[in-house]
């Protein structure tokens, strides 16, 4: 009950289950890397300093004791990676690390390992960029992507945090803000991964931008137009793709179909909101109380919509309810 500050204020707090933030109070009760990522930001801004602390000692902890950076730890403890090993769990963690101040000197040699590792898998050493020929999770989990552009802008990310926090930086050979802009970007908006076809993607256009790799403001205003003109952020923000057939999806999709191609995403949307804000102060107002209007009526910050605005559904999976993303709306 409330308003949709309180309504979400009472989702974070539920989201605190005593060991670690889990990403949802419904179908999501695991610790998600990057989900919390995403998140570890607003949650220091609300003041979960120490909640935060405990969240990366528990999950710095099992992946020590499984010697791997998962993509998900299961209630009972144990990390796993669906549906593959992920590009942006290690990087996820480590910006975790670095925005939380969280001291690793305990788990410095760990974390060296795993940024040798991470190079080694994913990395080819002769561009810098994530192999094209890997098919790898991230965070559009469910679709086959070649090197896409997210997955390189959280390689970009983990190149800075590394060397900003003193750890191994096998990437110091690479200007990735350089490789990013030459490889992905069209003139007009980024490429959703090297195939470079033409069709705008939500994710592929937030993520240099809000990470700093890219800070022109003449590309995110020519960026943010696109996804606009693309219609990615109507009715609300944001849609990976206006349509599928511009993606290529793993078998397990077909009991989720359209899940992640034009359904509309509650993380990503008040990402998009807070770059909006440096080019169009009214649209992303605008929005702003789309999602106050939504949180509101469903009395809840709900994970995904259908493109008409109705919480997304197929005969196997309903969205879920109570997601930990509602810190970043509070913090918009």
């Amino acid at each position: 009950e409330g308003t949709a500050e309180e309504i979400c204020r009472q989702i974070v707090k539920d989201c605190w289950n005593g060991s670690y933030f889990q990403t949802s109070t419904g179908n999501f009760s695991q610790f998600w890397t990057r989900d919390f990522g995403w998140c570890t930001q607003s949650l220091l801004s609300l003041g979960y300093d120490q909640e935060v602390h405990k969240t990366l000692r528990y999950a710095l902890n099992r992946f020590m004791k499984y010697n791997a950076v998962t993509t998900t730890i299961t209630p009972q403890g144990k990390p796993f990676n669906f549906p593959k090993q992920a590009v942006d769990s290690l990087p996820w963690l480590i910006h975790s690390i670095k925005v939380s101040k969280f001291t690793y000197y305990p788990y410095k040699g760990f974390l060296n390992k795993q940024i040798r590792a991470f190079f080694e898998t994913f990395i080819n050493p002769h561009t810098g960029l994530v192999k094209p020929e890997l098919y790898v999770s991230s965070m559009k989990d469910f679709a086959k992507r070649k090197s896409s552009c997210y997955d390189n802008c959280m390689v970009a990310r983990l190149a800075q945090d590394v060397e900003k926090l003193g750890l191994d930086n096998p990437f110091q050979d690479f200007n990735y803000p350089s490789l990013i802009k030459r490889h992905f970007w069209n003139g007009k908006y980024f490429y959703d991964d090297l195939t470079k076809k033409e069709y705008i993607a939500g994710d592929a256009n937030i993520f240099p931008f809000m990470f700093g790799i890219i800070t022109d403001k003449e590309m995110l205003q020519s960026a943010l137009q696109q996804l606009h003109a693309a219609q990615l952020d109507e009715p609300f923000p944001l849609k990976y793709t206006s349509e599928r057939k511009h993606v290529s999806f793993i078998a397990e999709e077909i009991f989720l179909r359209n899940y992640e191609s034009n359904a509309i995403w509650m993380h990503m949307g008040p990402l998009y909101v807070k770059l909006l804000k440096h080019v169009d102060k009214e649209r992303a107002k605008h929005y702003k109380h789309k999602y106050t209007e939504l949180i509101e009526k469903h009395q809840n910050f709900l994970e995904v919509f259908n493109p008409d605005g109705t919480p997304f559904r197929t005969p196997f999976y309903y969205c879920d309810s109570g997601m930990l993303w509602a810190a970043n709306y509070v913090t918009l």
